[in-house]
């Protein structure tokens, strides 16, 4: 649709104006700093930072009804940086020129619901936000597309040269993090740091193929992750890990993107997440927060954090319930299905704790939520769930098994309708599904099969009295034969009914 075309009231809004005041925060002694240049940790005490808008009250002036038009008819624009995340361009980098902005198809991923058979089994209203229909094929990015298009307006605006973007994986932020670096060829380079022998075939070959110098090391994602932190302390790099404040701005789209899906009415919504580096939980509860001091949305939904017994250090922290006795505590993981999750010592604890105490105290201490499940339940809940019509990962996975588990515990209303985070493709994962089905996970997965889970190939033996064509091609008559063969034998398998 053409800007003339929108009403004439709405033109002037529909193209964002560049505008606010964007400086980091540290989480720990509350010390500003501009964004000048990149920063990862505060100077001073070493903390996280969050980038907050110090103009942000200016978005007040514009009502929240109205907030909502200019969302909505943005999304019938075909002008391209507006049709991704920076659709909500005010709410996630009101500096950066649309000019600058690096869009490669990623956002506003479709919401699924589920079907009766799962809804029974959940006990509550359920779907899925396919995350995994981004152009990497998972949630990163959201992220990477804020946090590259920062980078591209530096580079285009400060003369920033010879960008080395590097980051910490164990799958899904490599293949975007080169996929992002690889459409700014020349003027960005990537390398990407993985846990040897931890990431799936699939999850390998991303970064390979979009030419990031990939290199293996020793031991986990949380050692990766503080060699990467050396090197962006130490090294001219620019580090695109959670750690990395531009890349929660870009992911709290998940947020807006859920609330115009539900017509901005999410009062009544549970939205559960799966926690690794704990930036996706902390972008959801920040970009509703958002939402709400608008007035885009009239209510919070609730949120539901789900972490593996593998890797659980979150849900550990809230556990006690008392806060004044919370001490966070990393914990050393053991092997996970959930590969994107498997953290022992997330990066963005400290905005999780900010953000949580910010969201309770609107929404409530029973507005945020955690809950941890086992490896078995993670599988076994993937299987099913796109047995019936979805395609969840693992971490999609973890999701199901969550709210499940939340709903038998009352933790979470059955009355609400949850929306889980689907945050890769299933195709990612498919090496548990195989070892799944062909029962060959390692003891330390802590998962065993269940026969109505399992699937595999029914392989036709032809006998030597029926012509085969993988020996050669074959005539009429013979190929006939062979054809009446299989189909008799596949009828037989299917138990099909012959017609007449």
């Amino acid at each position: 649709m053409k800007l003339d075309q929108f009403p004439p009231e709405m033109q002037s809004l529909v193209i964002p104006k560049i505008s606010g005041r964007y400086l980091y925060r540290c989480l720990g002694c509350e010390e500003l700093y501009g964004i000048e240049e990149l920063l990862y940790t505060c100077p001073k005490c070493g903390s996280v930072l969050l980038i907050e808008d110090m103009q942000w009250d200016r978005l007040k002036e514009i009502p929240g009804q109205t907030w909502r038009k200019i969302f909505d008819y943005r999304k019938m624009s075909n002008l391209g940086a507006l049709k991704g995340i920076y659709l909500f361009h005010e709410l996630i980098g009101s500096i950066i020129p649309l000019e600058d902005i690096v869009y490669l198809g990623e956002a506003h991923t479709p919401v699924v619901g589920a079907n009766a058979v799962m809804k029974e089994w959940v006990g509550m209203d359920i779907c899925f936000k396919n995350d995994g229909q981004n152009p990497s094929a998972s949630f990163k990015d959201r992220g990477m597309a804020s946090a590259f298009s920062y980078l591209n307006y530096l580079i285009n605006t400060r003369g920033v040269r010879d960008v080395l973007a590097i980051c910490a994986s164990t799958g899904d932020t490599s293949a975007a993090a080169a996929l992002y670096a690889s459409y700014l060829c020349g003027r960005v380079k990537s390398a990407v740091l993985l846990p040897s022998g931890k990431v799936t075939p699939q999850q390998l070959g991303q970064p390979l193929g979009s030419g990031a110098r990939v290199i293996e090391i020793p031991g986990v994602f949380d050692d990766c992750m503080k060699v990467v932190e050396y090197l962006s302390e130490n090294y001219s790099v620019a580090l695109m890990n959670s750690k990395n404040a531009w890349r929660i701005l870009g992911q709290e789209s998940y947020s807006y993107e859920v609330a115009q899906s539900f017509d901005y009415q999410v009062g009544g919504l549970a939205v559960v997440a799966p926690i690794g580096n704990a930036g996706n939980i902390t972008a959801i509860m920040a970009g509703f927060l958002k939402m709400y001091d608008l007035g885009v949305i009239d209510a919070l939904p609730a949120v539901l954090g789900v972490q593996s017994e593998h890797a659980n250090p979150v849900y550990l922290y809230y556990r006690e319930a008392e806060k004044s006795r919370r001490k966070f505590h990393p914990v050393t993981v053991r092997p996970s299905v959930a590969q994107a999750a498997m953290i022992g010592n997330p990066v963005s604890m400290p905005r999780v704790i900010r953000l949580v105490e910010q969201y309770r105290k609107i929404g409530g201490e029973q507005s945020v939520k955690f809950v941890q499940i086992s490896e078995q339940e993670i599988m076994d809940s993937m299987l099913f769930a796109n047995r019936n019509g979805h395609i969840a990962c693992t971490q999609g996975g973890e999701c199901l098994a969550g709210i499940r588990k939340a709903v038998a515990e009352n933790l979470v209303d059955a009355k609400r309708t949850a929306v889980l985070d689907a945050t890769a493709h299933a195709l990612k994962f498919a090496v548990f599904q195989d070892k799944y089905f062909s029962d060959a996970f390692e003891p330390e997965f802590e998962v065993s099969p269940k026969k109505p889970m399992q699937n595999a190939p029914f392989s036709i033996s032809l006998p030597g009295s029926v012509p085969n064509p993988a020996a050669g091609s074959l005539g009429a008559q013979e190929f006939d034969a062979f054809v009446r063969y299989s189909a008799s034998v596949i009828a037989d398998v299917l138990e099909l009914k012959r017609l007449g």
